[in-house]
């Protein structure tokens, strides 16, 4: 068995890792994996780029943030996509996305929900200045919430279900529904993925095939994932549809991390110096390629 770990980010956003573990199909491809549950793809990527793991399962935020820094990291494969959602308090009267004026709203720097945040607050006219941002991990918001300190949050799920189950009418949704989809991805380091092609291509190899699984067995998978992400089955069979399973590397991957270190560029939210990534080196398609090329269809060379 080849040894390789895993840092995950412990939520649905990451199921095909988490089905390729559960229903040993990484054991079958002669991988002996080690997994290391973390609340934010932020947390996973540093983990990787520090040497404390060898794969990371990550959103587009960090892996910008890491190519404008020159980190030497290698984006293997996208795995899943979805939606990122506002929930508002429903003491703070927001009914549409204007309503977010004068409000106190919580997102994680760093990551997606910090481009989401600045997304929505043009689309609804605002700027950074007609609203109080706070910093909070996605896990601390439905406290926050709870508690009164803040009015709403921008995050993925299934915290955002997380919070309709615990406060009731007290927590509604707004609706911002195709406002900014958020990619989740596997990253290692290129000096990794030179001396590990094999491993790479295996682990690839079970994301591909915790696919099929997943697809064919819709109900067993959000049982699947919903143990080990501790969620209620409900809960995540309600928001199932909201997460796009698929194992691939495409021009709406190259779009949105385009998109996001365009907004580091306008924001400033990057290392002194940085300049728009090539991303055709960043993209490393030569693994997924090898085993499925109809799974690559970025307009780069690999």
């Amino acid at each position: 068995m080849l040894k390789a770990r895993l840092a995950q980010n412990l939520g649905p956003i990451s199921g095909l890792a988490i089905v390729a573990h559960a229903k040993g199909i990484f054991a079958k491809q002669g991988l002996d994996i080690s997994v290391s549950n973390f609340t934010s793809g932020k947390q996973c990527l540093d983990t990787v780029l520090g040497g404390g793991a060898d794969f990371a399962t990550t959103a587009e935020a960090p892996v910008t943030a890491a190519a404008m820094a020159q980190q030497p990291i290698a984006f293997v494969a996208g795995m899943e996509y979805s939606d990122l959602k506002t929930m508002t308090a429903a003491s703070a009267g927001i009914k549409t996305k204007a309503d977010l004026r004068g409000k106190r709203i919580a997102f994680t720097a760093g990551t997606g929900s910090e481009v989401y945040t600045s997304v929505l607050l043009k689309a609804a006219g605002l700027t950074s200045k007609d609203v109080t941002l706070v910093n909070l991990r996605p896990q601390e918001m439905l406290p926050a919430m709870a508690a009164g300190s803040i009015d709403a949050f921008d995050t993925w799920e299934p915290h955002v279900a997380n919070a309709k189950k615990a406060l009731g009418e007290g927590a509604i949704p707004l609706d911002t529904k195709g406002l900014y989809s958020e990619t989740f991805n596997i990253v290692v380091t290129q000096s990794y993925l030179a001396a590990n092609p094999a491993i790479v291509s295996k682990f690839l190899a079970s994301l591909i095939e915790a696919e099929g699984w997943l697809k064919a067995n819709p109900g067993e998978a959000i049982d699947v994932i919903a143990a080990a992400t501790g969620m209620k089955r409900d809960e995540l069979a309600s928001i199932w549809t909201d997460y796009v399973y698929h194992v691939r590397l495409d021009d709406r991957i190259l779009t949105t991390l385009k998109t996001h270190a365009a907004w580091r560029l306008e924001t400033g939210n990057h290392p002194p110096g940085a300049s728009m990534p090539d991303f055709t080196k960043v993209l490393v398609t030569a693994p997924l390629k090898a085993l499925d090329p109809a799974r690559v269809t970025l307009g780069v060379r690999p």
